[in-house]
């Protein structure tokens, strides 16, 4: 059974590092890339859509990323929704195409952008020990039923075991906050790139 919550807790924590991944890949680096709007959505016929369910992102070039939308209708939603972001990008329409000069990154701008990377990551590994508490907890509350069935001898016994059972909780717990810590570094490195 605790094996059972064990693959549970690896799953989620595995979940936790990819929404860590999708935060980085939303941070502006200077280049232009689809990713950077992954975050923002558009109101359409009364609800709220990512702009790739929308229109086509592309970055045709190294600073412009260019969004054909589907119907032409939803264009200056799509400008509005850009523009309320915390991106700091400005589209200019056509009428037909939305284009995004990706501005150069600033020396403060970077360093800005690299400790809200750092939140980032640390939220994640937040995210990772909540995970393994709640792993922890429910091996302690199997622990606690399995003594409480077995009699007092058994409680003795549950107690070696859930010191044995901490042990995969915290290496898989290890594994993913070092992964996190992987993404940070790449991360950073690649805010600092001029």
């Amino acid at each position: 059974m605790s094996e059972t919550i064990i693959r549970n807790a690896e799953m989620r924590m595995k979940k936790a590092v990819e929404s860590t991944a999708n935060n980085f890949a939303r941070v502006q680096t200077g280049r232009a890339s689809p990713s950077l709007l992954d975050g923002v959505f558009v109101e359409y016929y009364g609800t709220k859509n990512p702009i790739n369910q929308v229109a086509t992102i592309t970055a045709p070039e190294p600073r412009v990323i260019m969004i054909q939308p589907w119907d032409k209708t939803v264009s200056k939603e799509i400008e509005k929704a850009i523009s309320r972001s915390d991106l700091g990008l400005n589209p200019n329409s056509d009428g037909n195409v939305i284009r995004i000069q990706v501005p150069e990154l600033t020396t403060e701008r970077r360093k800005e952008l690299a400790k809200y990377v750092s939140k980032l990551a640390e939220d994640g590994r937040i995210a990772i020990r909540n995970i393994r508490r709640d792993a922890n907890d429910a091996i302690k509350k199997l622990d606690k039923s399995d003594a409480t069935s077995k009699g007092r001898k058994g409680k003795e016994r549950g107690g070696e075991k859930r010191k044995g059972d901490d042990d995969p909780v915290q290496k898989i717990t290890d594994k993913y906050i070092d992964q996190i810590s992987q993404l940070l570094k790449s991360k950073e490195v690649e805010l600092m790139e001029l």
